[in-house]
């Protein structure tokens, strides 16, 4: 699976317009990374391929609402809530900006809001679907959250910060003022000391230098294209409410996405381990178990064929036992005229004994283990005591119409 990132570009996408772009082989490594006209960008290959749309950090304002009670992120009237609670806090109207809630946004709670340019964001993805790259996922470039982090972009004498935090996402030039705006946005006394050198701070190649002299401390080297990646990792997703209907598929290629994670990602290495030794646990024991149960069955049908040889010698080869035993205690009855269930007195003496009292009848036919009867007046109670009577005996009653039948078996 190869994912595609694409960092939207602020103007509007033409035929010329250079998206910087970089492609995953795995959704977490970047791979190969530049600026293409959105025609040429690559294709993602492979099973659950993505192409993820990272809005760019100035594109996209945030801000912080109390939800109502009754108002989660899957309430119908949301969009129209959000739009209620930050009118007077946007510039715009707010049919013409898209809305995005936070994650996992819960009724009653505070809970962060993105707000862009609604038709800017919808011609860029329609941009990229009419080249035949379908954003599956939209992710923000930048997010609050709770664990601060500062990011240098570009480059001099144009390079920025990005501090994100609980605080939200500020974005300041680098210059000699941006330690004291960052003490701010971090609630510490400046950017210096043992509480802002604990919070992580990221640079590009050609802003490390100015930005370790200007912040006075260490900075770790990101590029672009790791930096999309890492955003690609939150749960935020910007495709909400109107946008929700133009990412068909967006739900399986990211179950899809999210399975491969499973099976791919180290960090799940220790549950797929547990995964695999529980199901290696369980085949072991069903196979234990329909061993046991097969000896169990050879056993049994070992104590079978014994009996049917012990008590019938003449047998010599064994194919049905219960059936090879029945057929030779039936030619025992018949030789020595011992009546068997199957004979017409057997069946005429139990059916007197079931049903008691003298009945009159018009007819008696039989043929080999049956009995026909016509014109025997059973009552339904009479009929039911006689089955359950005969059943015992290893006889089957029925009635069609004014003929009883009796005869050897399990009923049908």
């Amino acid at each position: 699976m190869s994912s595609l990132f694409v960092h939207l570009p602020l103007e509007p996408i033409g035929s010329a317009t250079e998206l910087a772009f970089a492609l995953s082989p795995d959704g977490r490594t970047p791979g190969p990374h530049t600026s293409a006209a959105v025609a040429l960008l690559p294709q993602p290959a492979g099973v659950a391929a993505e192409v993820v749309a990272v809005v760019p950090v100035d594109a996209l304002s945030w801000h912080l609402v109390d939800l109502p009670k009754g108002v989660a992120g899957g309430s119908p009237r949301v969009r129209a809530v959000l739009a209620g609670l930050l009118e007077d806090r946007l510039l715009d109207e707010p049919e013409s900006l898209h809305f995005a809630l936070q994650p996992a946004a819960r009724a009653g709670e505070r809970a962060w809001v993105a707000v862009c340019n609604k038709a800017w964001l919808h011609a860029a993805l329609q941009a990229l679907e009419a080249a035949g790259r379908r954003a599956t996922r939209i992710v923000p470039e930048f997010a609050p959250g709770p664990v601060p982090s500062v990011h240098v972009l570009g480059g001099t004498p144009d390079a920025r910060i990005v501090a994100t935090g609980v605080a939200g996402v500020v974005a300041i030039p680098l210059s000699s003022g941006a330690p004291l705006a960052l003490g701010t946005v971090f609630g510490v006394d400046g950017a210096t000391g043992p509480a802002f050198e604990a919070i992580p701070c990221h640079a590009e190649p050609a802003a490390a230098a100015l930005a370790e002299r200007l912040l006075a401390r260490p900075v770790s080297l990101q590029q672009a294209p790791q930096r999309w990646l890492d955003a690609a990792q939150s749960d935020w997703d910007l495709a909400q409410f109107d946008l929700t209907s133009t990412g068909s598929g967006r739900l399986g290629k990211r179950v899809g996405n999210q399975l491969l994670d499973w099976l791919r990602a180290p960090r799940w290495a220790v549950a797929r381990w547990g995964l695999g030794l529980l199901l290696l646990a369980n085949l072991v024991g069903l196979n234990a178990a329909a061993w046991k149960e097969r000896n169990a069955l050879a056993a049994k049908q070992g104590a079978v064929r014994a009996v049917l040889l012990e008590t019938f010698p003449g047998v010599k080869v064994v194919v049905d036992a219960p059936l090879q035993m029945q057929r030779e205690a039936a030619a025992l009855r018949q030789g020595s005229g011992a009546l068997s269930n199957g004979d017409l007195e057997a069946m005429l003496a139990a059916l007197g004994t079931a049903i008691g009292g003298t009945k009159t009848v018009s007819g008696i036919e039989f043929k080999r283990d049956e009995t026909r009867i016509t014109g025997l007046p059973l009552s339904p109670e009479e009929l039911a005591r006689a089955q359950a009577s005969l059943r015992g005996n290893g006889l089957m009653v029925r009635r069609d119409a004014n003929v009883l039948t009796l005869s050897t078996g399990a009923a049908p």
